[in-house]
């Protein structure tokens, strides 16, 4: 079970799950500085852990180990996780103990500086194997601040470190990165007001010889939906850490006395068995820790935007309800231009009634239309847009981002509306809220399609505060939808997976993985996104081919096949498919149901060309593959996670298999169609030891 103790005599403080422990403690001048995190330690070992010393080689280098939460103040020379600065032109702190508390899995270690009338708590929460860390300030003197990270995180010494991050852009996210780590700092960040497409906020970290399944590896990843910001660290003389949290540089904010400042929290992972560990230990904290609803099975749903674009019309939705329903869908969403006078991206945003001349007599027949047809109903909202040709612009042109004398960039020809005013805050909140309640919408599509510019609010005292208080007002106003709509289920985007992150997870139920639906490209996508995103959270649709970005060409079955592996959509205008094509979607869709318990709330593997989920006494394979140089072998699939001793049944097939053969050699599957673009779906279940089944 996690525990957090405190022992007074050696100044320690252990806290420890089933899988690791996390030790620092205080040094002389009370400086809560880092002992360990890795293997558990009892409470013995942990007091017992050495303060380790960094002998001042010249006067140029910096004095002691890694700290807690490093400063300015002394002989300190790394990148500092909090900067501020006093009225008298003082900065840095001068750690002063207040003592501490302890509520279950939550330790609150207090400190004051020695001078200043400023107090600082360091927060750790232990949750499953999950080690959550956060950064309270008080003053009784305003402070400005100028970086004020979450948390800083050392790993041990190694002979050499190995950075595993994620990187892209629009319909190419989640590129999976590992590298080597350089000696000095690297910087990972967005300055979009969002968490992007380009980076993501989570990494880890391992000497250079963890795989999938085996050696030590260090993970992150911070709860924030804006921009956001983590240096890495390898110095000269061998150690290595980070330090991250929201903000990023050139942002100044001001702490007036009496006033609060808590940072998003900043949660790390210590898994002794590989990535594939770490990566399961952050799904398991996702669904039992962040997530609003984690164990409902996500719907199938169908989103009408690939088929029709811009040109909606209650006629062409009917239509493809229909369609839809027949396939065995169970979500039917209405993407873009049902609203003001939206026929392109030009126009319409932040006018949010239905079109008079699309929908004359309101979205009640279309929603009626799909309840009867068994469906659920969704919408497409993009609450923080507004195009200037709207008449909510014209109305009110100061509610949107903009500096004086500045012009006001156009991206996708609009504009960002600013959530840290309460008084737009206050407008989405009653639009939303009445559309949802008014109309019986049981599902948004929350969208986001460009970065901030000229951020600025004219007037405002603080106005760098807006880069955070834009994403708490849109947190607001998600968390009191829900409590007012309780059967309300939210899908986060930003042109894709621009807006995918733990913060904006515990408020919604899934994201919408990328724009990109090609299915070859999307293996990539959605194998970086698994390294921390568990399976019911990814949207994966299946779409047309060619594929409408890429033109690609695939077979069906492997479209299927592939989008399978998360909470499975479609998207393609089913208009065009021919009967024989609906025919095999709704079997497709009618076996995805089958597995989508284990899919969805199973353990997840990865394999060399495909992925493995586990459930109670059932098993899922997902494997494809696609072009490949002529004569290319085919390797065994080795599963993982199965009885050695156990015997397993192939459903489809009556094979028997062996568990521990099962795992080496492996399964040769049959990919099909022969050629390019072949997959296949194996479904076992687990017989117990020795059965002959």
């Amino acid at each position: 079970m996690p525990s957090v103790t405190f022992d007074a005599a050696s100044r320690t403080y252990l806290l420890r799950t089933s899988t690791t422990s996390y030790v620092f403690g205080l040094d002389a001048e009370d400086t809560p500085v880092h002992l360990h995190w890795g293997p558990v330690l009892t409470e013995g070992q942990a007091a017992s852990l050495p303060r380790p010393a960094a002998p001042l080689a010249s006067s140029f280098d910096g004095a002691g180990p890694a700290e807690e939460l490093g400063t300015e103040a002394g002989a300190r020379f790394g990148t500092p996780s909090l900067q501020i600065a006093f009225p008298d032109g003082a900065r840095g702190v001068d750690w002063r103990h207040l003592g501490h508390t302890i509520d279950g899995g939550h330790l609150t270690v207090r400190f004051r500086d020695a001078v200043q009338p400023f107090e600082v708590d360091l927060h750790y929460r232990v949750r499953g194997d999950v080690l959550e860390r956060w950064v309270g300030l008080r003053s009784e003197v305003p402070v400005t601040i100028l970086r004020c990270d979450s948390a800083a995180w050392s790993v041990p010494s190694l002979s050499g470190y190995r950075l595993s991050h994620v990187t892209g852009g629009w319909s190419a996210e989640h590129q999976l990165r590992r590298t080597g780590l350089t000696v000095g700092e690297t910087t990972l960040t967005s300055r979009r007001g969002v968490t992007s497409h380009h980076a993501n906020p989570w990494l880890a970290v391992d000497g250079g010889d963890a795989g999938e399944r085996h050696g030590e590896v260090w993970s992150c990843a911070l709860a924030w939906s804006g921009s956001w910001r983590v240096t890495v660290t390898r110095t000269p003389s061998g150690s290595a850490g980070w330090t991250g949290g929201f903000g990023h540089e050139g942002l100044t904010w001001r702490l007036e006395p009496g006033e609060e400042w808590v940072t998003p929290a900043f949660a790390g992972v210590y898994a002794p068995d590989g990535f594939g560990g770490a990566s399961r230990r952050w799904h398991d904290h996702v669904t039992q820790n962040v997530l609003p609803e984690p164990d409902e099975l996500r719907p199938v749903v169908y989103n009408a935007w690939e088929a029709v674009g811009f040109d909606v019309a209650e006629s062409n939705q009917k239509e493809l309800a229909a369609l839809a329903a027949r396939a065995g869908v169970e979500l039917f969403v209405m993407d873009d231009a049902w609203f003001g006078g939206r026929t392109g991206d030009s126009a319409g945003l932040g006018d949010w009634w239905p079109n008079p001349d699309r929908f004359p007599n309101g979205l009640a027949p279309l929603i009626d239309e799909v309840h009867g047809l068994g469906m659920r109903f969704g919408l497409w909202v993009e609450p923080e847009m507004v195009n200037p040709d709207s008449d909510l612009y014209r109305a009110h042109p100061d509610w949107v981002l903009h500096m004086p004398g500045r012009p006001r960039t156009l991206l996708r020809n609009q504009l960002v509306l600013n959530f840290a005013r309460p008084d737009v805050a206050d407008w989405a909140h009653k639009w939303l809220h009445r559309l949802v309640g008014e109309h019986g919408v049981d599902f948004l599509k929350w969208d986001f399609n460009r970065a901030f510019t000229e951020a600025g609010r004219p007037g405002a005292a603080d106005q760098d505060r807006l880069w955070i208080d834009h994403v708490r007002a849109v947190y607001s106003i998600m968390d009191r939808l829900r409590a007012d709509h309780p059967h309300l289920r939210i899908e986060a985007c930003a042109g894709g997976g621009g807006r995918t992150d733990l913060g904006i997870l515990a408020r919604t139920d899934q994201v919408w993985t990328s724009d990109n639906t090609d299915a070859h490209d999307r293996i990539a996508i959605q194998h970086g996104f698994s390294q921390i995103y568990p399976a019911r959270v990814m949207a994966a649709w299946v779409t047309d081919s060619p594929n409408p970005l890429t033109r690609r060409v695939t077979p069906l079955s492997f479209r299927f096949h592939v989008a399978m592996a998360g909470a499975l959509g479609l998207g393609g205008d089913l208009l065009k498919w021919t009967p024989a094509e609906l025919a095999e979607a709704a079997a497709l869709v009618s076996r995805y149901k089958e597995i989508r318990p284990v899919v969805q709330l199973g353990r997840q593997d990865r394999l060399e060309y495909g992925v493995q989920y586990t459930h109670g006494d059932q098993v899922v394979v997902l494997a494809w593959r696609g072009p490949v140089a002529h004569g290319t072998p085919l390797v065994p699939l080795r599963l993982a996670g199965l009885d050695p001793l156990g015997r397993y049944r192939d459903e489809d097939t009556g094979a028997l298999h062996h568990g521990a053969l099962l795992m080496s050699p492996g399964l040769l599957p049959e990919l099909l169609p022969a050629g390019d673009y072949a997959s296949t779906l194996i479904r076992l279940r687990a017989l117990g030891p020795g059965s002959a089944g």
